[in-house]
């Protein structure tokens, strides 16, 4: 079957392709009577518009920046893996695609980064930190015209136009009921471990975690909440710390990255039969533990469908265009040694 076209919609509204045309992007100058038809003929005929048709017709060359975290973990090497090959394919649509990296950690350099972007940019995806100065710095580049996605982590108080990554409360939600199932009826402590007390993706991980601990799992404890900075050494120090002084220790989890430290704890001390262990993103790390039972459940994002949204927002905010919600929605995948893909 033949793909339908802007000339089919017309056609069958009866009216001109330009009006079509503004009504798909909600631009000003079409009567309210015209737009209805219009939606209405959109709706019946299930019309997708063809955006990339779009793009090279306009002839336009797009510039997009990612700003990333310098640090080189698993997930984040996920992450520049698939921005990589989303790369390539869209340099062939003249959309070219450049990494920045500096610390996400430090609200000071990732706000300098931003500010430093040149004016060639027309839109700039960042894994944001919840900080006045990045605040600023998103506002200023949604200021002089350069659209910006917040990717991973959000900034919901800053002008960015869009937030691309999961619901991270949800996550942490998820998390915990997963944890508390596992540990059954035993009393005792949970350790949590976070990766920054500033990213935002980690803090509401943190807190959607202990708003199901609080209120579903009274047999349940928690330790203070130790920051590691997703450096797997202090994770492990951390979590080595928390069996030693806590021998009712029966639960782990890490908001963040450095997972091969609690896994090396735990297999070096003996204890990953106890201690249920919840951890974020499935890398071969812990891909290779979940299956052995060192670690239990992992929650995970994908970030070939989080660098590709990203992407195609960018697009959209540029454009001016709809952003298509149900198809950027990211998921929460939760994988357990039963369903490892």
């Amino acid at each position: 079957m033949a793909r339908l076209t802007i000339h089919d919609v017309a056609r069958e509204a009866g009216v001109s392709v330009a009006t079509v045309d503004r009504v798909l992007n909600k631009r000003s100058g079409v009567r309210q009577q015209t737009v209805e038809r219009v939606e209405s003929t959109v709706s019946r005929l299930n019309y997708q518009p063809d955006r990339l048709a779009a793009r090279l017709a306009r002839a336009r060359e797009y510039r997009l920046a990612f700003v990333l975290p310098a640090s080189h973990t698993a997930f984040l090497d996920q992450l520049n893996s698939q921005l990589r090959d989303v790369t390539k394919r869209q340099e062939a649509d003249r959309v070219h695609i450049q990494v920045q990296e500096t610390d996400v950690f430090a609200g000071t350099a990732l706000a300098e980064t931003l500010r430093n972007l040149d004016d060639q940019y027309d839109g700039v995806a960042v894994v944001a930190l919840d900080h006045p100065l990045v605040r600023e710095a998103i506002d200023n580049l949604e200021n002089r015209g350069t659209k910006v996605v917040t990717l991973v982590s959000d900034l919901p108080s800053s002008r960015r136009g869009h937030y691309v990554g999961i619901d991270n409360a949800a996550a942490g939600r998820t998390a915990a009921s997963l944890l508390g199932r596992f540990i059954g009826e035993r009393k005792g402590a949970v350790g949590v471990i976070i990766g920054s007390l500033s990213l935002r993706d980690h803090v509401e991980r943190r807190y959607g975690f202990e708003q199901v601990l609080r209120d579903e799992y009274p047999n349940l404890t928690w330790l203070p909440v130790e920051e590691s900075r997703d450096d797997f050494k202090k994770v492990e120090a951390i979590a080595s710390q928390m069996i030693d002084n806590n021998p009712n220790l029966i639960g782990l989890y890490n908001t963040g990255a450095g997972n091969r430290g609690i896994i090396s704890m735990l297999e070096g001390s003996g204890r990953a039969d106890d201690i249920v262990f919840i951890a974020h993103e499935l890398t071969p790390l812990t891909r290779q533990a979940l299956s052995v039972g060192t670690v239990d459940a992992v929650i995970n994002q994908d970030t070939g469908h989080e660098v590709r949204s990203a992407v195609r927002v960018l697009l959209s905010l540029i454009d001016d265009t709809n952003v298509m919600d149900d198809q950027e929605r990211i998921r929460i995948d939760i994988y357990l040694r039963d369903n490892l893909p």
